[in-house]
């Protein structure tokens, strides 16, 4: 088959990129107000199931069914995907009698799922079906039926599956958080199942896990001179130093910053004590908080540098902006 290559501009381009996100965009709104007992009888069954929720669905609705699995998985509602070819010859055996099938259709006929549905009833498992026909016989069929019917694909032709599949993947987010939400789902649980990436590293890593202690934690005392102070910082390499007394309670801190108004103010730094020029008010940070929660409070007061303290307010530890980079919070 030859393909003749129509000539467009960059607006004829972007003209019908519009179109087609219009065309999608107003097939969700539409479904949305389609919403009726079909879709809250299936919420209430995932809840009502100590199983998982077994998706499956063939071509394009087989892909937008391993990212619905996949979304309900992280979100609190155990789900696998179950290939309706693959079930005929073995995988059928993944299913039990406390799971739930959530099978997607548009046509609600596709042969390799509606094959399936017999043995699903001899198991006792029930279905939810999303299709676009409310009585095409998968819905029929169905416990639970949610209407996915779009008036127009966004394919110029009406034939690939492009708005419907949209909406049917629209459909099971909107499953999926309704589900999180009535489960009481929170941010700690979610950093439980992803705790690789930028995502896990925000949910997951908490200031003690990033903080300088110890020997690397640069200290000095109220009676030192800013000389000695200096040399305190540029050991520790951390840009600021903590002001402490013997009891290494926290008075202030002294930071690369107050150094060069010092000294562009012409001060002697051997003569003056770092008393005399740290800043009294030394914000800190429980060592359990995210990291997360630090590096929005260095965004927030335009800082660099937080000291880290315990549940009973001793200094334990400091965390800098350098230590969130590197750590990939930031």
């Amino acid at each position: 088959m030859t393909l003749i290559k129509t000539k467009c501009n960059s607006k004829d381009i972007l003209d019908r990129a519009k179109l087609v996100l219009k065309i999608e965009f107003e097939e969700i709104q539409a479904v949305g107000n389609k919403l009726d007992e079909g879709f809250v009888g299936a919420v209430e069954l995932i809840l009502s199931s100590n199983g998982r929720v077994i998706v499956t669905g063939m071509g394009k609705s087989g892909h937008i069914g391993k990212k619905i699995s996949a979304t309900l998985a992280s979100t609190g509602t155990s789900s696998t995907f179950l290939h309706p070819a693959e079930a005929h010859h073995g995988d059928l055996g993944v299913v039990q009698k406390d799971d739930i099938i959530l099978a997607i259709s548009y046509s609600g006929e596709t042969d390799e799922v509606c094959s399936l549905v017999p043995h699903f009833k001899r198991i006792g498992t029930p279905i939810i079906a999303i299709t676009g026909d409310p009585n095409s016989t998968l819905a029929r069929l169905a416990y639970s039926h949610i209407n996915a019917s779009v008036k127009l694909e966004a394919c110029s032709l009406n034939l690939a599956p492009t708005a419907s599949t949209t909406v049917a993947l629209a459909l099971g987010d909107a499953l999926a958080v309704v589900l999180l939400e009535m489960r009481g789902f929170k941010a700690d649980d979610f950093a439980l199942t992803h705790p690789a990436g930028s995502l896990g590293r925000r949910l997951f890593v908490k200031v003690g896990d990033l903080m300088r202690t110890g020997e690397n934690l640069p200290l000095i005392g109220p009676e030192k001179s800013i000389a000695e102070a200096v040399l305190e910082m540029s050991a520790k390499r951390m840009g600021m130093t903590c002001v402490t007394n013997k009891n290494e309670e926290i008075l202030g801190i002294l930071t690369d910053g107050d150094l060069r108004r010092i000294i562009s103010c012409g001060t002697d730094i051997h003569k003056k004590l770092v008393s005399e020029v740290m800043s009294k008010k030394a914000l800190t940070i429980e060592n359990n908080s995210l990291a997360s929660e630090a590096a929005l409070k260095m965004e927030k007061e335009k800082i660099n540098h937080l000291l880290v303290v315990n549940s009973r307010g001793k200094l334990i530890g400091a965390l800098g902006i350098h230590d969130l980079l590197e750590a990939k919070i930031l």
